[in-house]
This record gives C-alpha cells, sequence and structure tokens, in this order.
C-alpha cells in the first residue's frame, strides 16, 4: 500500500518537470542571506477564524491571533551568524522557536549549533503563513511529523551546487516519552513529546538528516530520516547494578525510525506539492503496558495538493491561488501487542480554499475543509485566516 501511494505521489508532482520557478526560502535563510546590515529583523504572524460544521448542533466559531512570530538575527563576520525566533502563540504563550548560531567553514560546509528545526517535510521548515496554502497547516503535519518541531542539537549543512544538493546532518535532543508522566499517545502520536529546548532532557542521542535536490528548475524533492529513541527522566540517579530500575526505565522508551519523501513544483501559475512520512516505533507493547497509553507501533500519511495562480499572466506582483489538497494519515497504521487498532484514528480530509496575495508577504486566506475517519464519521470546518511575512 505505501508503495502504491509514493509512485502515486511522485507521478503527479513529477509531470512537465522543466520551466519553473525557484522554491521560496523559509526565514532564517532570509536573515542570514542579508548582507547589508549586522542586525536583520523579519517575522511572520497568523490570524485565523475556524468554525466547525456538525450536522444537528450548533458550534462556536474560534478567532484566534493563532501566532506572532518575531525573528533577530546577528551578522558577526562573514561566516558568522546567531539566528533567533521569539513566538507568541495564542496572544499568552511565549516559546522559543529557534536559537542557533551558524558558521561557515567552506563554501560547501556550514556548522550549525542551538535550537534548531528538525528538517522533517515542508511546513516544518517552511511554515510561514504566506509559504503554504490553506488556513491551517497539512494536519499531516501535525498528527505525524509533527510541526512545528524542533530540539537543541549541532551538526552541519551546506550545498553542493554543481550537483544541486543541500544536505542537512544533525545529533539532536529527542522526544521525551516520560518525564514524571507519559507523554505519548494514540491520537497524535509523538506530538506531546516534543521538549522545544525548554529545561530538556537527554537520556540518549537522535540523528536527523535530510538532503534536497533543486537541479530540475521549479522542482525541489527532499528526503528526510530521523533515528534515535526517546528520552526517559526514569534514568535519572540510577544505579547500574540497579537491573529492576532499569527495566522499568527501558519500559518508558520507544525506538522511533521516521522517514519523509517531499516534493514541491512550480511551472508558470501552476503549482503542487506533496508528502509522505512514515515512523516505525519499537517497544511500544511494553511502553502502553507501563504507561497505560494506547500507541500506535507505525504513523503513516502523505497528502498532495494542487493551486494555480490566476493572476499568473497580470503584470502584478499579487496572486490569487484556488487550491485543493487531499490527505490521508493514521497514528494507528499499526499496533502491537493487545492494542487493538483505532479506526478513529484513521483519517482523510480534503481542503478546499483560495489565497489572495495582496502583495509577496500578506495573503487572504479561506478555505473549507471534509473531515473523515475510518469510523464513518465526517464533519466540517470553514477557515479564514490572515498572514504576514517580512
Amino acid at each position: 500500500m505505501m508503495r502504491r501511494y509514493f509512485i502515486l505521489l511522485f507521478v503527479i508532482l513529477s509531470v512537465n518537470i522543466v520551466y519553473g520557478q525557484e522554491v521560496t526560502k523559509n526565514t532564517a535563510d532570509k536573515l542570514m542571506s542579508n548582507t547589508n546590515s549586522k542586525v536583520q529583523i523579519g517575522g511572520y504572524a497568523q490570524i485565523d477564524y475556524n468554525q466547525p460544521v456538525n450536522a444537528g448542533e450548533f458550534s462556536n466559531g474560534n478567532l484566534d491571533v493563532h501566532r506572532l512570530v518575531l525573528l533577530f538575527g546577528y551578522r558577526f563576520s562573514e561566516r558568522a551568524n546567531f539566528v533567533t525566533e521569539i513566538e507568541v502563540e495564542h496572544v499568552k504563550e511565549i516559546f522559543v522557536e529557534q536559537a542557533f548560531l551558524n558558521y561557515k567553514i567552506l563554501p560547501w560546509l556550514d556548522f550549525r549549533g542551538g535550537l534548531m528545526l528538525v528538517p522533517m517535510g515542508i511546513i516544518n521548515e517552511y511554515h510561514e503563513p504566506p509559504t503554504f496554502n490553506g488556513v491551517e497547516r497539512p494536519n499531516l503535519d501535525s498528527k505525524v511529523v509533527p510541526t512545528t518541531w524542533r530540539e537543541i542539537g549541532a551538526g552541519f549543512t551546506g550545498r553542493f551546487d554543481n550537483a544541486s544538493l543541500k544536505y542537512q546532518l544533525y545529533i539532536m535532543n529527542g522526544f521525551v516519552g516520560y518525564n514524571d508522566e507519559a507523554t505519548f499517545r494514540g491520537t497524535d502520536g509523538l506530538r506531546k513529546g516534543r521538549q522545544k529546548g525548554a529545561e530538556s532532557i537527554m537520556s540518549s542521542p537522535t540523528l536527523s538528516t535530510k538532503i534536497d535536490y533543486y537541479g530540475i528548475t521549479g522542482l525541489k524533492l527532499g528526503l528526510s530520516t530521523y533515528n534515535g529513541k526517546s528520552q526517559s527522566s526514569l534514568y535519572d540517579g540510577i544505579e547500574k547494578g540497579d537491573d529492576t530500575a532499569i527495566s522499568s526505565a527501558d519500559s518508558s522508551v520507544v525506538g522511533i525510525s521516521m522517514v519523509g519523501f517531499d516534493a514541491r513544483y512550480v511551472i508558470g501559475g501552476f503549482e503542487a506539492r506533496g508528502q509522505m512520512n512514515v515512523t516505525n516505533l519499537k517497544n511500544t507493547d511494553q511502553y502502553n503496558d507501563f504507561t497505560g497509553k494506547d500507541l500506535g507501533s507505525q504513523l503513516f500519511g502523505w497528502y498532495a495538493e494542487v493551486g494555480y495562480n490566476l493572476l499568473h499572466s497580470t503584470e502584478t506582483e499579487q496572486k490569487l491561488i484556488p487550491f485543493i489538497r487531499y490527505e490521508i494519515y493514521n497514528t494507528h497504521a499499526k499496533t502491537e501487542g493487545a492494542l487493538e487498532i483505532n479506526d478513529a484514528f484513521d483519517r482523510k480530509d480534503v481542503t478546499v480554499g483560495a489565497g489572495w496575495w495582496v502583495s509577496s508577504g500578506a495573503v487572504l486566506k479561506m478555505d473549507y475543509q471534509f473531515l473523515s475517519s475510518a469510523t464513518g464519521s465526517t464533519s466540517g470546518m470553514f477557515n479564514m485566516g490572515i498572514g504576514i511575512w517580512f
């Protein structure tokens, strides 16, 4: 089944792969490419209206300043940059989303260390509202990846322009699966285990890699991997000869192996993107027995999206893009032991909408989502939003 979806996704995004345009940089890349000033400033914002639509019942809509993010960078020299991203979510929650030092060792080799985005998929690195269609990010990037995913680590990144390749390789702190209580669960997999650089604990390192290929104009392909174990506070203070305590701590740990494939393509007014992620987890049977949770042993999902800029042939920087996105994601694709698969976690969404870019960094969005699960339940969501990026 996975192979069939992979081939379908690749074919959809590989049609007419010539004469396209370059893919947009993310905010950190933009800040570091500004050589005109020691201090760089940027930011983005997302303001949403979400209205659930359920047959037979009234539902209040939700109005939210979803996120307001300020970015600051400082160029110490031609080689050394510091980038930080301060995020205020829902007006009241403050997070540091990125804070890293980048040092160029060679033209093709940069050292990077600090709080960094895990390079997995599209949205986790390119999540500024004007860079994607739809008011909300794809649900795959909430339940499976999960965005916005960042941890503390260090490693190397760079480009081989002659081969049209960009690479990233980091040793990072991992998800916390147990810190006084269990965090993983069936409905959204690993999402609650993101440590976000906030007094993170570490019992073992993880390895994160990504390779991007951009040798065909307008097309960008990415392959991501993430491998390691979840972190557990139960290892702290254990005597090395205490087999009972070690066995208990081992039961609170999950082995994690995630692979992602993504593609983006632009030709003229036509644009398409897609993503596929598979996460295989080990020791979930013991983890669930120990914690009472319902974590699946495999998380799987993919989406494909197409859109067209109706203003492409006009002499304006404005864009008007209707789009449609189809996504399937399942946080109980497989389970271990006595845990039965919960069909409520096998979900299928269709999002139809449009965005009007009044400027390159300012967009008005509107869409409708058809949401369903394998249990037969269906619902809808009407969304409107404003996205800013500078």
